[in-house]
């Protein structure tokens, strides 16, 4: 794996260059730090216009996620670290809109489980008419 890209999937390796990355000021209380330094850091991943995903990937993804995907990190005081954690949760959303879900494939019950849900059924009938005897 090269040093300056990602793995998303195991047929998905993202380049960083890719990412876009946009610094501004936080938001929120912090005092002269948050007011003075750009520590927020959004991460942006144009779907359409990547050359790592297949016309299928990019597919899934837009039907999923839309054509641009968006991560957002103001939770550290560091810039560097807000870029980690933006990196990391833009790959994780990518990472869902690629997944392809599995068919579910339908089963008969198995003769114990039909025995059980009769007997299940017997008891309970078993029950009610001794309840309507006593009335």
């Amino acid at each position: 794996m090269a040093a300056d890209s990602i793995r998303v999937t195991r047929s998905v390796l993202l380049p960083l260059g890719e990412i876009e990355l946009q610094v501004s000021r936080s938001s929120g209380p912090g005092g002269q730090h948050a007011q003075k330094s750009e520590t927020r850091v959004v991460a942006v991943f144009d779907v359409e216009s990547s050359g790592v995903l297949t016309e299928g990937q990019k597919k899934r993804v837009v039907a999923k996620a839309g054509t641009v995907l968006r991560a957002v990190a103001q939770d550290e005081r560091s810039q560097s670290r807000n870029r980690e954690l933006a990196v990391e949760r833009l790959v994780a959303a990518l990472r869902e809109a690629l997944r392809v879900e599995r068919k579910r494939v339908p089963t008969k019950p198995t003769k114990a489980a039909r025995e059980r849900r009769l007997s299940d059924k017997k008891r309970r009938s078993q029950t009610k008419r001794l309840r309507r005897e006593l009335e």
